[in-house]
């Protein structure tokens, strides 16, 4: 409508504690919005509460801000405003608008009333002018002590909104300040001085949580009776984050720091951006469930398996396998030649796409994990047991012969032979239970793992009191074990430890020859697994209005198989766990076949789509059955591959073929959802993009390069959403530097 040339918004954390994951959400939509627009954010420390804020967390919140991927265009601060305010402040007062109140606190609260009875009017609230300026003088000059006098807005004590009854302006505080020291005994309500502050920055768009909208009520009063209304933003309200199994009040957090019941502000099981940060999470994790999670105006609890999830996919392309032994039992290959062999494993399973490999030794003594042994074991046990056979994960298929024990009847040693000619096959006659990981025990590496899990054992902590019993008393556990020799030198990393979950060394504790690896997740949500067994039914339990996310399938099919899933993952080149997902659910194979039938050479795409897709909408029943048939599915993959449309645009048509069957190839061409792919026709929008954006152009040449994103956005809104994602985001950043 042309009321604002430039769309400027603001993150404005109170500087009295870390960034948690909450934060990050408003983070995201407050940069996020500016970005889409081409617009500016400030990064403003609300500080007017001398009491509880400190430097460091400005210097902390100002790192996790950063690391998220987002740089402000401004770093400003409430405090720099307070002679500002205290102008303001005496206007009010000459306006007949704002009066000295020498009530106590107590006195205050109960003549305020309630939603269903008016307030009693001070009775200081007639004081006059002049005797109001007197005292509003004498309490900047610090005369009184705390509680003495407040300065109130003059409003309506019968309003409807409790907040606009006469709320409080300015109170003695006499506490430095760690940014003007002492030099103020009066400090502005944050009411009074947020508001004021976004006129005074020129902020055109306030983004706040929900609890906030009787609040804007009396934001606008104060810019409107300060400034004249100038620059007075349109203040949007949206639902704040809140995340079972902990706890975001920075009051509680505070609490597990200072109490000990964590290590600090940064420990990893803290939901805070520092704590996800050591952790090992990546930005791009934490920033992707922000958009998973979406803005609404509807206040619910996320369940933080969508968080686990978006960090699994996040890892998943970026983190190479390795091989760990977190709890060793140590095992000696009776019949071993005693030369260690030099086997091959990949770094990279086939369905990422990636190259490279290391090599494994195996030599006559080798550890493996204690729970992949039992002696007595349990019906359905698919690893080690006497007289049984295992493989070892890219290695040869054992046999334990023997065990020996301690003391107490505990399994010290395993004696087991090998097949030498079972690398890559199994042994003729022998039945192979499933596959487990291991170490070479030479020339392994001693490693400390720290397991972390949820802080909080109950889905909200914060429903009572007793909060802090509420405490997972398995949150971390700290094992030592072994991990691969490659990883002894190496710094920084996150990998997937097969089996295991993903790890990264820990920043602070982890140097060459006492390397620390922290589990950043598990493979799989143990949690919903548990829920199942607790409530004893068949089924894992899905966290409330959570759906199965690609890749969960998988994850749930037991991470040890037989011989026959083996020998069918190795002839089609797929994943055994995906093998196993495939051969497991009614019809799947055969659909899979059908599909492979129609679309050769496509076997990891077409399993993926079974697993992740296919096998949730079968809902327990035949693949075959559904509307989408093999064929159908296979024209869909199709025009993924071959660039007709993107997979976003795939799936939303799944979503309606898996129900009401039909042709992919016609609904794309009926709605004209084919990518755009010409380079040439992307590249002239591009050009008039940047022609049209000077100012983001210079400031991208100026080291925003974060920027990019931008153009990547306006150039998808200009061809509706079809440009090719890749393929966008490669010509936009290829259009800036030539702009150099």
């Amino acid at each position: 409508s042309g009321r604002h040339s430039k769309v400027v918004t603001r993150f404005p954390p109170e500087p009295n504690g870390y960034l948690h994951i909450g934060h990050a959400k408003a983070i995201h939509v407050d940069f996020g919005i500016a970005q889409d627009y081409g617009g500016l954010t400030n990064l403003r420390m609300d500080d007017t509460n001398p009491t509880t804020e400190d430097m460091e967390y400005v210097q902390a919140i100002l790192a996790d801000v950063r690391w998220l991927g987002f740089e402000p265009d401004r770093l400003t601060y409430a405090s720099d405003c307070f002679e500002e305010f205290h102008r303001w402040a005496i206007h009010l007062i000459e306006q007949g608008k704002a009066y000295v109140d020498s009530q106590t606190e107590d006195q205050i609260r109960e003549n305020r009333g309630s939603v269903s009875v008016p307030g009693t009017p001070s009775p200081y609230r007639d004081r006059s002018v002049r005797e109001n300026l007197d005292l509003f003088a004498r309490m900047r000059a610090g005369e009184f002590e705390a509680g003495e006098h407040v300065l109130r807005a003059k409003l309506d004590m019968a309003s409807p909104n409790m907040l606009m009854r006469d709320p409080l302006l300015y109170r003695i505080r006499k506490v430095e300040h760690y940014r003007t020291g002492d030099e103020w005994p009066i400090y502005p309500l944050y009411d009074y001085a947020h508001p004021l502050t976004d006129a005074l920055e020129g902020i055109t768009h306030s983004l706040c949580s929900l609890e906030f909208d009787n609040n804007r009520e009396v934001y606008d009063w104060v810019v409107d009776n300060t400034v004249n209304g100038a620059g007075r933003p349109h203040q949007y309200e949206f639902s704040r984050l809140q995340l079972d199994y902990t706890v975001l009040s920075k009051r509680k957090l505070i609490t597990l720091v200072k109490s000990g019941k964590v290590s600090g502000w940064d420990d990893p099981r803290m939901p805070t951006i520092a704590g996800l940060r050591r952790r090992g999470v990546t930005p791009a994790a934490v920033r992707d469930f922000a958009n998973r999670v979406g803005v609404t105006k509807v206040n619910t609890r996320t369940d933080p398996a969508l968080l686990e999830y978006s960090i699994r996919e996040d890892l998943n392309r970026q983190a190479p396998r390795m091989l760990a032994v977190t709890d060793p039992l140590p095992v000696t290959i009776s019949n071993h030649p005693g030369t260690p062999l030099e086997l091959m494993a990949p770094l990279w399973p086939e369905d990422i796409g990636k190259p490279g490999e290391r090599s494994l030794a195996f030599g006559s003594e080798i550890v493996i994990e204690r729970a992949d042994f039992s002696e007595n074991p349990p019906k359905g046990f698919k690893r080690l047991s006497p007289g049984e056979a295992v493989r070892l994960r890219h290695g040869p298929v054992i046999r334990c012969d023997g065990v020996e024990h301690d003391a107490d009847g505990n399994a010290t040693r395993l004696i087991c032979s090998w097949w030498p000619d079972s690398i890559g096959a199994n042994p003729e006659g022998v039945r192979v239970r499933g596959a487990i990981h291991w170490l070479d025990a030479k020339s392994a590496v001693p490693a400390e793992f720290r397991l972390y899990d949820r802080l909080f054992s109950v889905p909200d902590p914060d429903a009572g009191d007793d909060w802090l019993d509420h405490l997972n008393p398995d949150s971390l556990q700290v094992r030592h074990g072994f991990v691969e020799p490659g990883l002894a030198t190496e710094a920084g990393g996150r990998y997937q430890f097969e089996r295991l979950g993903y790890f990264w060394q820990d920043p602070q504790d982890s140097r060459p020859g006492a390397l620390v690896f922290n589990r950043i997740v598990t493979l799989k949500d143990s949690w919903a697994r548990q829920e199942a067994r607790d409530a004893g039914t068949a089924q894992p339990v899905k966290g409330k209005g959570r759906r199965q996310e690609p890749r969960e399938a998988v994850a749930e099919a037991e991470q040890v198989f037989d011989a026959d899933t083996l020998a069918f993952a190795g002839a089609e080149g797929l994943e055994p766990s995906v093998a196993a997902v495939l051969l497991g659910s009614e019809g799947l194979a055969d659909y899979y076949r059908q599909a492979l039938a129609a679309l050769p050479g496509q076997q990891s795409e077409i399993a993926n789509w079974l697993v992740n897709e296919i096998v949730r909408e079968a809902k327990g029943g035949s693949a075959l059955d559904l509307p989408l048939g093999p064929a159908g599915l296979a024209e869909l993959i199709s025009l993924v591959s071959d660039g007709s449309i993107s997979l976003r645009t795939a799936k939303e048509l799944f979503a309606e073929l898996v129900t009401d069957g039909g042709s992919a190839k016609a609904l794309v061409e009926e709605r004209g959802l084919a990518q755009v792919s010409d380079e040439a026709e992307l590249r002239d929008i591009i050009g008039a993009l940047l022609r049209d954006n000077p100012g983001q152009v210079q400031a991208w040449l100026g080291g925003k390069t974060g920027l990019s994103g931008f153009f990547v956005g306006q150039l998808m809104k200009s061809t509706g959403g079809r440009a090719n994602p890749q393929l966008a985001r490669r010509l936009v950043e290829e259009a800036l530097e030539a702009s150099r």
